[in-house]
């Protein structure tokens, strides 16, 4: 009998990073697809319009915090073995920040909640709070593990807050359509999403990571940071706040069909790259001699891709919405289009912005994603035709940003030219 030859075991290698990140992120994008059409389905247009102003409120507010994340991720160093223990700033920011912030939204509510919600009032004041309050949290735990890339923990928590988040408003959908539940439904998954992961985040975390900034240093980036991440929310998750506010002429329904198609049609691309934040950050602060290859691909990428999306969105989008939702109107292709080529504009933003950021420039980071705001603010107040601020607005914004963001690394780059020479 001829023996057989054992076979040297070959040892299999982990996911990377950036394929854990982006599995998570596709999890949590048809995650999030599953709420945005099925919501509008059960609720109608009309309704839903009410419904996506408060998401669309809570994630301006999360946009606008995510800046906390991307500043721990760049703070945050491991520990080193045998040193003394230290407090743990990391969590004393965010138990304190998610507190102010919780008070703020909460003691500012009588200026605004009528405006925003005439119909439902404080009753969306709280799960606004709770949902902003914990998110806090949730930036600065997320910006610990990119910091020391744990990158499953991560990935985890990317994909089961959408996951939960997506059941829980599915199941509160089943017993009824109030806009309070619902509301609770999307803010609740913050809180839980930490309950559950917390076995693995202490693991990766707890005693093993510190800041290289102190608390007064940590709050003034995330200032300056924070302020540029609100700007970036009005141009994604805040548009259709923004949209309902500076269009009060415009009937429920036909409203409801502008937020959802603008919601759909721009998500695929910039869902990736906004989750892609913290990581695009990591990655450009250490590149060297790679980063205009780096930079160059990935800008090539969200463009290539957005410009799929838009022939498609044009060619099939009308006859996809028809069918999806047969009572109610149809956007124009063309619409679908330019709403597709935006996405791509506002990704192209997100990657040249964290580059920016890699090099601490923090005034450029902010003045590039301001500049967006107020074109897209500036645009809509426009005393034109609805459908053309529309438009306007989801075109002029990114532009305006990418100006300000690429005409700065271009011009440090050629700055840096003659000292390279001189050097050599």
């Amino acid at each position: 009998m001829i023996p057989r030859i054992a076979r040297p075991e070959v040892p299999r290698r982990p996911l990377s990073g950036p394929t854990l990140i982006l599995g998570a992120t596709v999890i949590a994008g048809v995650a999030a697809y599953a709420v945005t059409l099925y919501v509008p389905a059960v609720i109608g247009l009309a309704d839903y319009a009410t419904f996506s102003i408060f998401w669309s409120f809570l994630y301006l507010l999360v946009g606008a915090l995510i800046g906390i994340q991307q500043e721990v991720t760049r703070a945050t160093r491991l520990r080193k073995p045998g040193g003394p223990p230290e407090t743990s700033r990391a969590r004393n920011f965010a138990l304190v920040t998610g507190l102010l912030v919780g008070v703020a939204i909460v003691m500012s509510a009588p200026v605004w909640v009528d405006s925003a919600f005439p119909d439902s009032g404080w009753g969306m004041v709280w799960p606004l709070a709770v949902g902003a309050a914990f998110f806090v949290i949730v930036a600065v735990v997320s910006g610990t593990l990119y910091g020391v890339e744990s990158w499953g923990t991560i990935a985890f928590l990317i994909a089961g807050d959408a996951l939960l988040r997506m059941g829980v408003v599915l199941a509160v959908l089943i017993v009824t359509t109030d806009p309070v539940a619902l509301a609770w439904a999307v803010a609740l998954p913050f809180p839980l999403t930490l309950v559950l992961a917390w076995w693995t985040i202490r693991k990766a975390v707890v005693g093993k990571t510190q800041l290289d900034v102190h608390y007064r240093s940590l709050s003034w980036n995330v200032a300056r940071t924070i302020l540029a991440s609100a700007c970036s929310g009005i141009l994604i998750s805040g548009f259709p706040l923004l949209l309902g506010v500076t269009s009060p002429e415009v009937s429920d329904d036909l409203l409801g069909l502008y937020i959802l198609t603008i919601t759909v049609t721009r998500a695929p691309l910039i869902i990736v790259t906004m989750s892609f934040q913290s990581y695009f950050v990591i990655h450009f602060r250490d590149a060297q001699g790679g980063f205009w290859r780096l930079f160059g691909a990935l800008q090539l990428a969200v463009l290539a891709a957005g410009a799929v999306i838009a022939g498609l969105a044009w060619v099939f989008g009308p006859a996809v919405f028809a069918w999806l939702y047969p009572d109610e109107r149809v956007p124009d292709g063309a619409f679908l289009a330019v709403l597709a080529v935006s996405s791509s504009l506002v990704a192209a933003l997100a990657i040249s912005a964290p580059a920016v950021l890699a090099r601490s420039q923090h005034v450029v980071y902010t003045s590039g994603w301001l500049a967006a705001a107020v074109a897209t603010v500036c645009a809509l107040l426009l005393p034109l035709d609805f459908a053309l601020r529309v438009n306007l607005a989801i075109l002029a914004g990114p532009v305006a940003g990418l100006l300000v963001t690429v005409g700065y690394l271009l011009l440090a780059d050629r700055r840096a030219q003659p000292t390279k020479r001189t050097n050599e």
